[in-house]
This record gives structure tokens, C-alpha cells and sequence, in this order.
């Protein structure tokens, strides 16, 4: 209820210029002035439903989203790679089981090679996740080359972050905490901590050792300093946190402080995919944006 109620708040204002041209078209028809007040704020109220409704629908009904890149670097073990990816999915009261349950369903039918998982797993509080008993539904993930994640600035509790980690993993979900790895003998996968995380190592220190002709995969969940990315021969980068504004207009400050705050960017040889997310922070509404799962087709070597 407060959730919803947060929603109507924001609806409420963001109508108000629509509830005083009501006004005024009423007026201009001379209706009496107690009809004019019933009239408005019927078509006010009507507004709200409706868009509450549509916002559910676009919160709780995710769509993939594809998109096609290639990689110039070889990959001797395999020509290609499917990558299914889900970020921002919230898991907590409102995005619980059935949406863990759902995602499961649409990723393992996409069957991806690999299954990335950007930050803001949880929503803030692990008891929801643990009570619903998501993780052993995540469990359920296929993908060859495994699941793989990074936290986000949601990914809190009130534990260390280790415990946190160990519950995500008991999933079969390997988490990458500043840390990067090798999949498959050719592909390097790295896993950030989060921007607002104060211990974050720089991204050069992780990729220091690693081996520059294998293709890097890199989860960062702010979709932030993709000139450094680039420059560090990082071939994709993946990332959320911006929900592409969830609520119109606020995509419209996304877009201002973001290079790229949704889709498909190419930076030189590097690739930025940023997903609007999977769940929704607060009311579990999304207008001008929807709930969506990304599939990543990934060609290698030379064109």
C-alpha cells in the first residue's frame, strides 16, 4: 500500500496541469461550477487508474531485448556466445517469487551459453529473499558457462557483505567482488563492487595479469566511465542501475547524466549494453520504461 501510494503521489502532481486544462475545457462549455469540480476530478481519477494499470503491467511484464556485437579477438573454444543478462531485478516484497519465477522460466528458454547478473540482486534486505526461499529458485538457471554476478548499491544487509555472498552463491551464482576470472580457458569475465562502495580496487589493478588477446567481459553495475573501460581493452561492459528513469520524465535526467543510461552504445572496439532492469525500486510501476531481460548474440574473431 505504500508503495502504490508513493505512485499515486507522483501520478497526482504529474497531472495536475492535465486536471487544470480539464478546468478549463469545462469552462469554456460553462458547465455549473459543481459539475465542473465532479467532471475534472473524474477525469482525473481516471488518469491515475489507468495509468496504475498500465505501469503494473509494464513492471510485472518483462520482454527480451537483443542484441547483436562481435568481438575481433579469437576464441578458439567457441565461435560465438549467447549471454542472457538481468539486472536490477530487487528481489523483496514486491518483485518475489513469481517474478523470480518468471525470470528463471524466460532465461532458460532463451538457453544462453552464459547468465550475467549486473547488481541489485536484492532490495536492500535479504529476509524477503531468504523468507520467499528465491534463491533456490534461481538455482534453477541453466547456462553451460554459469551464472555470474556483481553487487549493486541495493545489495545490502545488515551482515558483512560475505554472508551476503555466500547466501548468491548457494544459488550457483559466482559472484565477482573486484574480481576477474577465467570461463571457458578463453574469456575473461570481471566483476566490479559497486560505484558507491568505498573500497572499490581500480578497474587496471583487476585487469593487471590478465591475458590482453582474450575477449573481456565486464559487469560494472553504473553504467559509469566507459572511457576508462574502453581504454583498458575491455570488449563489453554490462550494466543497470538506471531503470531508464522507471517513471516518465524522469528518464529524461537519466539521459542528461549517463553517456549511455539505456541500450546499445559502441565506444571504439567496446560495447555498452545497459538493461532498463528486471525489477523496479519503490512502486512496482514503470512508465515510458518496461521490465525486460537482455539476450547478448557475441561473434568472434576477425570479420
Amino acid at each position: 500500500i505504500g508503495a502504490y501510494w508513493m505512485a499515486i503521489f507522483y501520478l497526482l502532481v504529474l497531472l495536475l496541469p492535465l486536471a487544470q486544462l480539464t478546468v478549463r475545457l469545462f469552462r469554456l462549455i460553462r458547465l455549473p461550477h459543481d459539475r465542473l469540480q465532479v467532471g475534472s476530478g473524474v477525469v482525473t481519477l481516471l488518469a491515475v487508474i489507468l495509468l496504475m494499470a498500465y505501469g503494473t503491467h509494464q513492471a510485472y511484464s518483462p520482454v527480451i531485448r537483443s542484441y547483436d556485437i562481435h568481438v575481433a579477438k579469437e576464441v578458439p573454444s567457441f565461435p560465438s556466445l549467447k549471454i542472457a543478462m538481468a539486472s536490477d531485478t530487487h528481489f523483496g516484497l514486491l518483485s518475489g517469487k513469481d517474478h523470480a519465477l518468471r525470470l528463471v522460466k524466460e532465461i532458460n528458454a532463451l538457453k544462453p551459453d552464459m547468465v550475467l547478473l549486473p547488481g541489485d540482486i536484492l532490495d536492500d534486505d535479504i529476509r524477503p529473499y531468504l523468507d520467499q526461499n528465491i534463491g533456490d529458485i534461481l538455482a534453477r538457471l541453466e547456462a553451460p558457462l554459469g551464472v555470474y554476478a556483481s553487487l549493486g548499491n541495493h545489495d545490502r544487509h545488515d551482515g558483512p557483505v560475505e554472508e551476503l555472498i555466500q547466501v548468491l552463491e548457494r544459488s550457483n551464482i559466482r559472484v565477482l567482488y573486484d574480481e576477474a576470472i577465467v570461463v571457458g580457458d578463453h574469456l575473461t569475465v570481471v566483476g566490479r563492487r559497486d560505484r558507491s562502495d568505498r573500497d572499490r580496487v581500480p578497474l587496471a589493478s583487476l585487469l593487471e595479469g590478465t591475458d590482453a588477446t582474450m575477449p573481456v567481459i565486464l559487469l560494472d553495475h553504473q553504467p559509469r566511465d566507459l572511457d576508462v573501460a574502453e581504454r583498458l581493452g575491455v570488449d563489453l561492459i554490462v550494466s543497470g542501475h538506471t531503470h531508464r528513469g522507471q517513471v516518465f520524465p524522469a528518464n529524461l535526467i537519466t539521459n542528461m547524466v549517463y553517456e549511455n543510461d539505456w541500450g546499445y552504445l559502441r565506444k571504439g572496439t567496446m560495447h555498452s549494453i545497459v538493461t532498463s532492469g528486471y525489477g523496479f525500486w519503490g512502486p512496482p510501476i514503470r512508465i515510458g520504461t518496461r521490465s525486460e531481460i537482455v539476450e547478448i548474440r557475441v561473434t568472434f574473431g576477425q570479420p
